[in-house]
């Protein structure tokens, strides 16, 4: 009756040792690392940077804990912040000699403590809030103005080009602030522009008006179209951001929109504000623009003259330099879509670019008219231009074409992700900066760490004092439960902040219940008169609906919070359902099995240690008669 088989109880055991194997990392602690990481997009991070960060610590006399190359950067683990320090000096010298150009990013994190065996068991420990794990807030503004103004330009362009497309002479298009204005000297080139903004221009209102013997058009953004631009800016910004701070490595962390024109950035573990600053800052632009093939071209990349007029000098991946033309034909704002693929016929490594219609239409022309030239593809950042790659045109392009050439798989990855980054829709400026040191993220770390121990020991004492041996068994089963929750939130890797130990400590008074219904339902049975080991079956068999119906309800208020809340209500609502679920194992299936193996074996049990089992007065009579 109250016998588990083997397969159940080899369940609890492998449970049990999976719980405790990702539980593990969470008690090593975390210790001071620098961190090298590519500070252009077009700077690798490989197996010959972590030898040059090997051999510029081993120079200094400085000896890591640990040494990792992941895919974005090299970590050195060192025991205390002064050897941390001196990392950091050392190998921002030895690898940023010029650091107007700085090709790396050495900045200071922290890195886990766990040994390798866990490491290469995919057991990590939990990621740490801001306000546990300490680093850096900022809140960023977003400059709309500049936006609008942006796209004003972009529609001043437009609109001139579809005017000379159409054949409309004598007109003029000029942008003041977020206004177009178009001026046409006859009413014919007045209808052809009013045609040509019906057909496509739909976000734009027109007012007409007439100066002299001109006719004007003045030109503005509809509200409703001007909120769509604010908000993909906004998003486009964001999206911008998480590309940028995955170079630092920071794990988890919050970008999120405040307001109409605010963006949140939280760093945890990042001890380095002006690294992150840098980097927050950074922008990235491309264009196209043709290779300069005249002779003068030729003779400058060969070094043997100079740069025509009209052209100018970049360095490509190799360090080879290439002279393009300063005419850009289109910029990284006409390119929709990247993807890396392989060539049908060749079955060689190619990039698929996607064009708007802008672009589509400048490439189809500039395609037919440069046949078999090169036409180079630059990338900018701070200033700085660089040439990706300058593939020969060998077709007439449009909307869609491909790059392809010596390239690996590798590479045109590279170079689709490149493409794809972008760059920032809108200026922004850091208008808010918070710093929470690490001293701090551990002092919260440690008294959370009480509240639940200490609400874990004075459950413990009052199960065991008040149901004796199966109140033993319910604080086992509740540390389980703890265990287990543990181990969950760090293979989901899900990231800890104080509201989430606020529901850890308030999983373990939740999860009692259930224990505590079970044991009350046993006693009841026997004060009915039934042996114990009926009372046991019974008890844990009745409670089991109860025990359902309760953790749902609780289940469906917590899902609620995880979806309609947001920040640290999602942080408490995330940690509460995982929770809710463990307990559930825990109190009944985990309980039952420590029941079954203490008791389940005695023919001719007469009692259980459950305490004092209350009767009535008069049933208490009659038994003693």
């Amino acid at each position: 009756m109250n016998r588990y088989p083997i397969w159940k109880y080899a369940i609890i055991v492998i449970v049990l040792l999976v719980g405790l194997i990702y539980a593990l990392p969470n008690f090593f602690g975390e210790a001071p690392a620098v961190q090298v990481s590519a500070a252009k997009s077009t700077v690798k991070v490989d197996a010959g940077t972590r030898n040059r960060v090997e051999e510029a610590l081993k120079t200094a006399g400085l000896a890591p804990d640990l040494l990792t190359l992941d895919a974005t950067s090299v970590r050195a683990r060192f025991t205390n912040t002064d050897d941390q320090l001196k990392a950091r000096d050392v190998l921002q010298h030895a690898l940023v000699p010029d650091p107007s150009d700085p090709p790396y990013v050495v900045a200071l994190n922290l890195l886990s403590r766990s040994p390798s065996w866990l490491t290469a068991l995919h057991a990590f420990p939990m990621y740490l809030g801001l306000d546990l794990r300490g680093g850096v807030d900022f809140l960023l503004q977003v400059d709309m103005q500049g936006a609008m103004d942006k796209r004003a330009e972009s529609f001043a362009g437009d609109i001139r080009t579809g005017l000379r497309d159409k054949g409309v002479r004598g007109t003029s298009v000029t942008r003041v602030g977020q206004t177009v204005e178009v001026r046409f000297r006859d009413t014919a080139g007045l209808n052809a522009g009013k045609a040509l903004l019906q057909d496509q221009f739909p976000d734009l209102v027109a007012v007409e008006s007439q100066e002299g013997a001109d006719y004007k058009l003045a030109l503005s953004i509809k509200p409703e179209a001007a909120r769509r631009l604010q908000d993909a800016a906004l998003k486009q910004n964001i999206t911008t951001l998480h590309n940028r701070i995955n170079e630092l490595g920071v794990a988890e962390p919050v970008i999120q929109q405040q307001g109409l024109d605010r963006i949140v950035v939280q760093l945890p573990g990042v001890q380095d504000t002006a690294k992150a600053k840098d980097i927050l800052g950074r922008t990235a632009t491309l264009e196209m623009r043709l290779v300069d093939e005249s002779a003068e071209g030729r003779a400058a990349e060969q070094g043997t003259g100079p740069v025509p007029f009209g052209s100018e000098k970049f360095i490509d991946r190799t360090g080879r330099p290439v002279i393009v033309k300063k005419q850009v034909l289109v910029t990284g704002e006409n390119l929709t879509d990247a993807q890396p693929g392989f060539d049908s016929q060749t079955q060689q490594p190619k990039v698929d670019l996607t064009m708007d219609a802008k672009g589509g239409r400048i490439m189809r022309d500039v395609s037919r008219e440069n046949m078999h030239r090169r036409m180079a593809i630059l990338i900018f950042e701070k200033g700085r231009g660089e040439v990706l790659t300058a593939p020969s045109i060998n077709g007439e392009l449009g909307n869609r074409f491909q790059i392809s050439g010596a390239m690996n798989v590798v590479e045109a990855n590279d170079l689709a992700l490149l493409l794809r980054a972008g760059s920032l829709a809108a200026p922004m400026e850091i208008i808010q900066e918070r710093t929470i040191g690490p001293s701090l993220g551990a002092d919260n770390i440690q008294k959370g760490f009480n509240s639940v121990m200490y609400g874990f020991l004075a459950i413990m004492v009052f199960m065991c004092v008040y149901y004796a041996l199966f109140g033993l068994f319910s604080s086992i089963a509740l540390a389980v439960n703890l265990l287990l929750l543990v181990a969950i939130l760090s293979m989901l890797q899900a990231t800890l902040t104080l509201p989430g130990i606020a529901a850890m400590a308030l999983a373990i008074g939740v999860a009692i219940d259930s224990n505590v219904l079970i044991n009350e339902r046993i006693r009841e049975e026997l004060r009915g008169g039934a042996s114990p080991q009926a009372a046991i079956h019974a008890g844990y068999d009745r409670a089991w609906n109860t025990i359902l119906d309760s953790n749902v309800t609780t289940l469906i208020a917590g899902i609620a919070l995880l979806a309609f809340g947001s920040g640290p209500i999602r942080g408490f609502a995330v940690v509460h359902c995982i929770g809710i679920v463990t307990s559930m194992f825990s109190a009944v299936f985990f309980s039952r099995g420590l029941v079954n193996l203490w008791y389940g074996g005695k023919k001719k049990l007469k009692t259980l240690s459950i305490g004092t089992v209350w009767r009535p007065a008069n049933q208490a009579a009659a038994d003693a008669k």
